[in-house]
C-alpha cells in the first residue's frame, strides 16, 4: 500500500496506510484535517497550523502519520526517555529512534504480539480477528534506573521468534506504570508466551513461523 503524501503551504503530511491501527486519535482530535466516510480527498493539512499537524502525529501510536517541513525535513525529534507501551489484548507500542530490520522506521510504531499480523513485525489489527487477549498490566520486574534513558533503538525480529530489543528501554504497562527497564530483551510475537511480554520460549512449541 504505497503512502499517501498531500502538502499544504506550511507541512507536508505522509499517511502510511499499512502502518495504521485505527486508534482514530486522527479523525476524533482533527475531523477538519483527516475528514472521515467521504469519497476522494481526505486528509488536509491546510486546515491546520504546522504546529497543530505535529501535535496530530504525536498522538499516532503506529507512525501512521509523519509530517514535514516544506523543505522535507522531519518534523518530529526523538524523545527524552524511550519507551514501549503493553496495549491490553493490542500490540507493542514503541516511542523511540527506531531502527527495524536494519531500517529507520522513525520515532513511533506498533509492533504485533499476537502472532497474527500479516504485515509483521508490523500490526494491523489481526489480534481483533482473532481475539487476542493478553494483560496491558504486565508484573513489575525489579529493575535499575538506566545510565541513558534515550539513544537508538534497534528491533531484530528473529527468524520464528521473539522481537530481540537492544537499547535503553523502559516497559509501560498500558495506564503508565514503569514495569521495567532494560539495554537488551526478548519480546514475545507470536503470541503463545506465559511470561508476556517477554519471550519464554513457546513460540518452539507453538510452530510459530515468521521471517
Amino acid at each position: 500500500m504505497p503512502k499517501e503524501v498531500v502538502q499544504s503551504i506550511d507541512v507536508t503530511i505522509e499517511f502510511d496506510g499499512a502502518r495504521c491501527i485505527h486508534s482514530r486519535n486522527c479523525v476524533l482530535n482533527r475531523p477538519d484535517v483527516f475528514v472521515p466516510n467521504v469519497a476522494g480527498a481526505w486528509i488536509h493539512p491546510e486546515a491546520a497550523t504546522a504546529a497543530e499537524v505535529l501535535e496530530i502525529a504525536h498522538n499516532c501510536p503506529s507512525g501512521a502519520i509523519q509530517c514535514k517541513a516544506p523543505n522535507g525535513d522531519a518534523m518530529e525529534k526523538a524523545p527524552i526517555v524511550n519507551l514501549v507501551q503493553v496495549r491490553e489484548n493490542g500490540p507493542l507500542a514503541f516511542h523511540a529512534p527506531l531502527n527495524i530490520k536494519g531500517c529507520d522506521e522513525g520515532f513511533r510504531a506498533t509492533l504485533c504480539r499476537c502472532g497474527a499480523s500479516k504485515n509483521k513485525p508490523f500490526c494491523d489489527q489481526s489480534h481483533v480477528d482473532i481475539g487476542f487477549q493478553a494483560t496491558g498490566e504486565p508484573a513489575v520486574q525489579k529493575f535499575e534506573a538506566l545510565a541513558q534513558r534515550n539513544g537508538p533503538l534497534i528491533i531484530d525480529p528473529t527468524p520464528n521468534g521473539p522481537l530481540h530489543v537492544s537499547g535503553s528501554l523502559e516497559v509501560v504497562s498500558g495506564t503508565g506504570t514503569t514495569t521495567n527497564k532494560v539495554t537488551d530483551t526478548w519480546l514475545c510475537r507470536c503470541g503463545h508466551s506465559q511470561n508476556k511480554p517477554y519471550c519464554d520460549g513457546s513460540h518452539v512449541k507453538a510452530g510459530f513461523t515468521a521471517a
